[in-house]
């Protein structure tokens, strides 16, 4: 059987041909290139604890040229090849997906039984959810750049969208709570309530899309 791997998010399709569209990131079969089924990597077995060396052993030479650093890239370089390289986006983005469900229950339980101290720890969560949003965001941006090559599949527009719906929707929860602590007990209280269902929802999707390149099923 041939195997195809997907260019863009490095998917693999096994099949007599590519399959038409990506189900992980969305691009057409183009994308996919045709691969030995025996370079599909397996599982790693253990390593084996190297051997004793005897007196009569040479001593191991060091390979100077990998330890030599590479003058010509830049900080910047070196910054976002470490963000890509450990997964900074997919271990950020688990704080606003952790902590928005708590924030949204705390201020619908606020809303049905007015009780000011759960909307109080909402509002807090709030908060600590919009100082980490730059962050996700930013290394979200990089890794579809550098990871992805930019493509603007419809998994990233959907991504995309929900990010940024997420984003102002929760600045739009974060100013109106600030400006109003009593709008759980106005005549607009619904309206707050939606707008927060709304960038629960947005972020779900996100996190969903999210999910499948990062784990490609």
């Amino acid at each position: 059987m041939k195997a195809w791997q997907c260019t863009v998010c490095k998917y693999i399709h096994k099949g007599e041909a590519p399959p038409a569209k990506c189900p992980v990131c969305g691009v057409d079969a183009s994308k996919f290139v045709e691969i030995d089924p025996a370079s599909i990597p397996q599982k790693t077995p253990r390593r084996r604890k190297p051997a004793k060396r005897t007196g009569q052993d040479p001593p191991p030479k060091k390979d100077l040229e990998t330890k030599t650093p590479d003058i010509e890239q830049t900080f910047s370089k070196k910054i976002k090849s470490l963000l890509i390289r450990h997964h900074a986006h997919p271990v950020l983005v688990h704080t606003p997906n952790g902590i928005l469900p708590a924030a949204v229950i705390f201020f619908f339980l606020a809303w049905i039984f007015d009780y000011d101290l759960l909307a109080k720890a909402a509002f807090i969560n709030i908060i600590f959810v919009m100082l980490t949003l730059p962050l996700v965001l930013l290394t979200g941006l990089l890794e579809w750049k550098e990871k992805y090559n930019g493509v603007m599949t419809i998994n990233f527009k959907f991504k995309i969208i929900a990010a940024i719906i997420t984003s102002v929707f929760c600045a739009i929860s974060l100013v109106w709570f600030l400006n109003d602590p009593k709008i759980l007990t106005s005549s607009k209280s619904w309206i707050f309530i939606l707008t927060n269902i709304i960038m629960l929802i947005s972020a779900g999707v996100a996190g969903y899309i999210g999910g499948k390149l990062v784990f490609k099923d």
